[in-house]
């Protein structure tokens, strides 16, 4: 069955806001557990504050390190969840039960299987090619 990641955007918030947010801890643990209950669920996670990120950059053979998100953006990477369902649609539907999708957003996207990579390349750094069972 194909795997969705459902990637949970929200606005940053004061801690009033954080606070009304961990109030609908009850919502998010009835929608988790009936995903899980269906056999839906592969995993969940919600992610540190965006303080705690670093970007990491390759330019040539200099890498950038850099406090922080690469984008400042009005929502940030709150949270994931990875899904297997039977196609889109049901995806969809799952996250417009998430609460995040009432003040931020859910970004729905398929999961690349070992089978739609590219069977042969390169491997980096090298000239030669990756066998085809083996990841990048």
């Amino acid at each position: 069955m194909p795997q969705y990641m459902l990637l949970l955007y929200a606005p940053d918030a004061d801690e009033a806001g954080r606070a009304e947010r961990w109030a609908e801890m009850p919502l998010w643990t009835e929608v988790t557990d009936s995903l899980r209950e269906a056999g839906l669920l592969v995993a969940n996670a919600p992610l540190h504050g965006v303080e705690t990120a670093t970007t990491v950059r390759v330019r040539g053979d200099e890498t950038e390190l850099t406090d922080g998100p690469f984008a400042v953006t009005k929502e940030i990477l709150a949270g994931f969840y990875i899904l297997e369902c039977t196609g889109l649609d049901e995806a969809l539907t799952h996250a417009a039960r998430l609460p995040t999708a009432r003040y931020g957003s859910v970004e729905v996207r398929p999961i690349a299987g070992a089978g739609e990579l590219p069977a042969t390349g390169p491997v980096a750094g090298s000239s030669e090619p990756r066998p085809a069972d083996t990841d990048p």
